[in-house]
């Protein structure tokens, strides 16, 4: 069964009655070879499990199952269920759980069905909603190898974008604490059904198996982060002490100084290494207080 064939698509969905639902940003793939280099990225390895988020009626869910050993797809539609288990029937290695990836307890559920194999996350995410996916894999504490998910083109700029640039954000930090992200390939509009209005990419973040960035105190370390890209217009300086006024700004531009940057520095300059060793001098300040 060509899942990716538009007349396929169309038959299976109106079999069962289902229609493209805009509330979860649903657009499938109409161009088979995407799923395809998307499964072959996934993983280096057969023998692990693939956590997918969103599989649809299941065309990059075939992929992977025919590549890996097990492959655990969750999908909040309930109306895609009965499809899923027509249009992956031919696998024995794939089980579909009807559930919000935002609600599911993963710390549990992860290792039960892993059963010891490594785990790797792949997803085609709808755009509205890529960010809180992201940040939930990051911080369940499942020890993912990585996570390869399509997202809207103009947020793949973003999360891959170095320091400095203009499209550099707290996101793009915050993934880079947890591990390294590149861009693999870009998909255009005319890939799905229905086509959205902007292109997709394909992205893949390798995450780190022992922590790169030690900071001395994680929430101030997040903290520090959020306030330097919430206001980006106002310098480092100001946008801290928005933030957390305890500092005063002469303290503040004090240890900007000190660790080499000019008083009017902002916070889009910053690596997550120098992130991390500003939030500790600030910490040990906070303590020498």
């Amino acid at each position: 069964m060509d899942l990716c064939n538009i007349n396929v698509i169309r038959s299976v969905m109106e079999s069962e009655g289902i229609k493209f639902r805009k509330e979860f940003g649903q657009n499938f793939l109409i161009n088979r070879h995407i799923p395809e280099d998307i499964a072959d990225n996934c993983s280096d390895r057969e023998d692990c499990m693939i956590l997918e988020i969103g599989p649809g009626i299941g065309c990059l869910t075939a992929e992977l199952a025919k590549r890996y050993e097990k492959v655990v797809a969750v999908e909040i539609d309930r109306g895609l269920i009965p499809v899923l288990k027509k249009t992956l029937a031919e696998f024995d290695n794939v089980t579909v759980i009807n559930e919000d990836i935002m609600k599911l307890d993963l710390n549990t559920l992860i290792p039960q069905l892993a059963e010891g194999r490594e785990v790797y996350v792949c997803a085609n995410l709808p755009y509205y909603i890529t960010t809180p996916i992201l940040m939930r894999l990051l911080e369940c504490g499942v020890k993912f190898n990585s996570i390869t998910v399509m997202v809207q083109a103009e947020v793949a700029t973003r999360l891959t974008s170095k320091a400095g640039g203009g499209d550099y954000g707290a996101i793009t930090a915050v993934l880079g604490y947890y591990g390294e992200t590149r861009k693999l390939f870009t998909v255009s509009a005319n890939c799905f059904m229905p086509a959205p209005k902007v292109n997709s990419a394909v992205i893949k973040i390798d995450l780190y198996k022992e922590p790169k960035y030690k900071p001395k105190n994680e929430k101030l370390f997040f903290g520090i982060i959020k306030a330097a890209f919430e206001q980006r217009r106002k310098t480092l300086v100001n946008a801290i002490f928005s933030k957390y006024p305890d500092f005063s700004k002469e303290e503040l531009q004090n240890v900007l100084v000190d660790m080499g940057y000019t008083p009017t520095v902002r916070g889009e300059t910053l690596s997550v290494e120098e992130f991390c060793a500003l939030s500790d001098r600030l910490f040990e300040l906070r303590a020498e207080g």
